[in-house]
Parts: C-alpha cells; sequence; structure tokens
C-alpha cells in the first residue's frame, strides 16, 4: 500500500520535472532560397569568358554577369563568383552541390537534363565546326583530314557522339582539362590545330581577331543556353531565378544586354576585318599619340575616337567625301568653324574637333540614357546629326518603346529614310540605315583595339601575335566615359 502511494506520488513529481524542462522545438529546414539569403550570398559556378563574366577596371562585365547582378540585387545578396575552366565544370558544381547555381554559357543538352534544372532560355546558339582558312574546307564529318579536338563533355562532344552512328569513321581528341572553347579556337587560327567545334556566339567573337578562322558547317539545330540548378525537390530558389528571367524579359532588358553584348557581331565581314588588322599596325601608329591626348583633353577613351576615325576615313587625313566632308574624322565645314578648326586635312586639328564634337553631344543626351546606350546613341548622332536622333528617339516612343534605350533607337533610325514616318518628324529625311551600319562597325573597331591594346599601346604592331582575353564593353564611372579592358583569364 505504501509503496501504491509512493508511485502515485512520484508521478506528478516527475511531471512537474519534465514541465520545468526547457521545451525543445523542432525548426523547419530553411528552403534553398532561404539559405542563400541567410549566407547573404549567392554561389555561382562560371568560366571566365567574353561571353559569360570577366574583371575589367570598371568593375565585373559580361552577358551572364550583368543578369546575375540584377539577380543578386533582387535577392538581396552578394555575388560570390567560383571561376571553372569550362561550362562542364560549372554544370559538373552544380549538380555536386558546390554551387547555387551555375551561368558560364551552358548548352542544354538531355544528358544535363538528366542532371541538373534548367532556367528559362537565355539566348540560342548553334555548335559550329571550324576550320583554319589555310587549309581545305571539309565538306561534311567524313572529309575531316586532320586532328579535331573538343572540350571534354562539352554539348558538342554529345552531338559528335550522336552523330558517330552516321559518320563510323569520325574521330576526335579530348583537350587537356584547363583547356577550354576559346584556347580551341586560338590554336586552330595559328594552325597548331586542324578543327574544332565551338558554339556560334564565341565564333562570331574570335573572328574578329582571328580573321583566318572559318566555318566549315553547322553539326547541330539550334541550342538554348541556360543557367543550371540543383535538380531536387526545393525550388524554392528555381522559382525566383524563372520569375526575375520573365521579368527581365517582358521589360525589355534581356534584349537590350543580347545587343549590348552581341548586337555588333557581323556588321564587319572578313575582309574588313583582315584590312582593319593591317591598318593598325601600319596606319594608326602615325596618329596614336593624337588620339590619345584628345582623350585625355575630353574625358573619352582614345580607342572609340580611333573607331571613329577609322570608320570616317580609315586614317586618312586627306581623305573628301563626295559631300565636301574631308579629314581623319571627316568634319563638315560648318563643324570644324564651329569648333576651331583651321585646317581639317591636318590630323592634330581634326582629331581634336571631332573628339570637341563627339563630348558634346553626350553632354547634350538626357542624363537618363546610361552606358553604353549613350554612346551608341552619340554615335548614330555623329553619323546623322543630333536632330535625326531626337527624331529616332521620338518614334521609337511613339512605337511603344523606350527612347533611352538604343535596341529600341536602333528599330527606329531605318524609318527616317521612309516618307510615312520621316514627314512626321521635325528634321526630315535620313539615312537610318546608315547610322544603324555605323554604329555597328565603330564597335567592332573599337573591340579589336581594345584587345589590341590591352596590355600596352606598343602591342598594337604585334596585336596578331596576341591572344585575346576578352571583348570589353563601355561603362559610365566617375562621370566621364569609361570602357572595361579585360584582364588575363584566371580561374
Amino acid at each position: 500500500m505504501n509503496g501504491l502511494l509512493r508511485l502515485t506520488h512520484a508521478v506528478p513529481r516527475w511531471l512537474l520535472l519534465l514541465s520545468l524542462m526547457p521545451l525543445s522545438t523542432c525548426s523547419p529546414k530553411p528552403t534553398a532560397l532561404e539559405r542563400v539569403q541567410l549566407a547573404g550570398k549567392l554561389v555561382v559556378a562560371t568560366t571566365n569568358s567574353p561571353i559569360t563574366c570577366y574583371e575589367g577596371p570598371a568593375g565585373l562585365t559580361g552577358f551572364e554577369c550583368d543578369l546575375l547582378r540584377g539577380l543578386a540585387r533582387r535577392l538581396g545578396v552578394k555575388l560570390d563568383l567560383r571561376y571553372f575552366d569550362s561550362a562542364p565544370e560549372a554544370v559538373d558544381a552544380v549538380a555536386a552541390g558546390q554551387a547555387d547555381l551555375a551561368a558560364a554559357s551552358i548548352n542544354v543538352t538531355p544528358a544535363r537534363e538528366a542532371r541538373v534544372r534548367f532556367s528559362r532560355p537565355l539566348r540560342q546558339v548553334a555548335q559550329l565546326l571550324v576550320y583554319n582558312a589555310g587549309g581545305e574546307a571539309p565538306r561534311d564529318l567524313d572529309g575531316l583530314d586532320g586532328e579535331l579536338d573538343i572540350v571534354p563533355g562539352d554539348s558538342g562532344e554529345e552531338i559528335l557522339s550522336a552523330l558517330k552512328q552516321r559518320y563510323p569513321g569520325l574521330k576526335w581528341n579530348q583537350a587537356e582539362p584547363e583547356i577550354d572553347a576559346d584556347d580551341l579556337l586560338y590554336q586552330v587560327a595559328s594552325g597548331d590545330l586542324d578543327y574544332t567545334v565551338a558554339n556560334s556566339d564565341l565564333v562570331a567573337l574570335d573572328q574578329r581577331y582571328y580573321p583566318n578562322l572559318r566555318v566549315a558547317f553547322t553539326i547541330s539545330d539550334r541550342q538554348d543556353l541556360a543557367w543550371a540548378l540543383p535538380q531536387d525537390e526545393d525550388t524554392t530558389l528555381f522559382n525566383t531565378v524563372q520569375e526575375y528571367l520573365h521579368r527581365t524579359m517582358a521589360e525589355g532588358e534581356l534584349a537590350r544586354l543580347r545587343d549590348r553584348y552581341f548586337g555588333h557581331l557581323g556588321e564587319t565581314d572578313y575582309q574588313g576585318v583582315v584590312q582593319f588588322t593591317a591598318d593598325a599596325r601600319v596606319r594608326l601608329p602615325r596618329f596614336l599619340a593624337l588620339y590619345q591626348e584628345a582623350a585625355r583633353r575630353f574625358g573619352l577613351d582614345w580607342r572609340v575616337l580611333a573607331a571613329i576615325g577609322y570608320q570616317e576615313s580609315h586614317w586618312d587625313p586627306a581623305a573628301v567625301s563626295p559631300t565636301g566632308v574631308r579629314g581623319i574624322m571627316m568634319l563638315t565645314m560648318e563643324t570644324a568653324a564651329g569648333l576651331a578648326v583651321a585646317d581639317r586635312e591636318n590630323a592634330g586639328q581634326s582629331i581634336r574637333g571631332g573628339a570637341h564634337y563627339f563630348q558634346e553631344i553626350l553632354q547634350q543626351l538626357p542624363p537618363q540614357i546610361a552606358e553604353p546606350d549613350r554612346t551608341w546613341m552619340a554615335l548614330a548622332a555623329y553619323n546623322q546629326g543630333f536632330g535625326h536622333l531626337l527624331d529616332a528617339r521620338a518614334l521609337a516612343a511613339q512605337l511603344g518603346g523606350d527612347p533611352n534605350r538604343w535596341l529600341d533607337v536602333r528599330d527606329a533610325l531605318p524609318l527616317l529614310s521612309r516618307e510615312r514616318w520621316f514627314k512626321k518628324t521635325h528634321y526630315g529625311y535620313a539615312r537610318g540605315r546608315e547610322a544603324v551600319a555605323y554604329v555597328g562597325n565603330v564597335r567592332n573597331y573599337y573591340d579589336m583595339l581594345t584587345w589590341m591594346s590591352q596590355n600596352d599601346t606598343s602591342t598594337l604592331q604585334a596585336a596578331a601575335s596576341v591572344k585575346p582575353a576578352a571583348a570589353a564593353q563601355p561603362a559610365a564611372a566617375a562621370g566621364r566615359l569609361r570602357f572595361a579592358g579585360a584582364p588575363p583569364r584566371a580561374h
């Protein structure tokens, strides 16, 4: 009986002890999105490339890096870039849980879709077989006569493996792990490799620096390029990325970035690239100091001024147009008089006058026009006149576009040569298509000069033997026009 009483008294005592113990709560596991926000950073696997990301004097630049910066701002976190040698390695990093996202010009393929989850497409490319102009162009994959190297695990290898059933004799070598597609294109251009396979955007970019690169044929249909995320049940980060990309598409920002980085590719043909490279070695050194002095005086980049000069006159101080425009910067008599240029055929006076005029155009543009659109519009005005640029901006707005974005103004410029449209404008008819081509050419010349001068201006004369790291893009900083350079490749 006493034992039973002791037991009954013990029960409430244990309950009391339990009630006094701290309550332990089971907190739910953070979602993928919450983990990124709690860490305060978005870890991204990428590659150091002119079509993805690289660090220039003005900071991080590149098509995918511009998009990534916007995503990081949307999440309220910092961007933590981890560089890998190739897109396949970046995908591996995401699949292994080493990164939150991979952004490395990644082709969407069935094999990769089995390992990672892909975002909305950012762009489309095709896979091209490339050879050196000094060799014979193969007609198909059976006609290859030499070594074909590709990046191991790249989408090109997946395509070639499928094509091997049709071409049983097809063989290729896997490049060393630290070699990427840009390196292989350089080897082909240098004559050290017979063939390689690469994305069409990278080929178009490199052909400006290696004019002896040739495209034999396309080996694939167009493929989507997208970001890769972990393939698990937690889709919180993935859904946020999808929503962000949807918004950038809807607002036109994605189209603007595509134009900024790829819109001018193809404007200059093969012969034009060869001629420019030769003229940069032979003609430009005579005027280099003049361009640099004018750039310092007016707060510009000398490469922009030199690119304008080449488009205008091919760096010929005695050039004269049928309309009487003359000199290395092709100034009209009226413009020269307003800029105190007494002798238009004096290279120093013409370059200073052209720089002064270009600076005045930039200063007249509304402050809400950001770089690089500001520079592209100023170039169009240099070519056709400021009034016609105003008309094109007004037409862009009438058509529902943004007059502060070059992409929309570029689409409106050709309308200035059609009576239906120019009769509604203040300044009337203009050769708008010419302005569009003019801007595209200057952008290409600027990119090539950036490559040639990335280490030192003295490298201009030895440009043909220097391998570029990445093409630069205009950037605004400290109230003046600045252009980002390209660093060596880093991992």
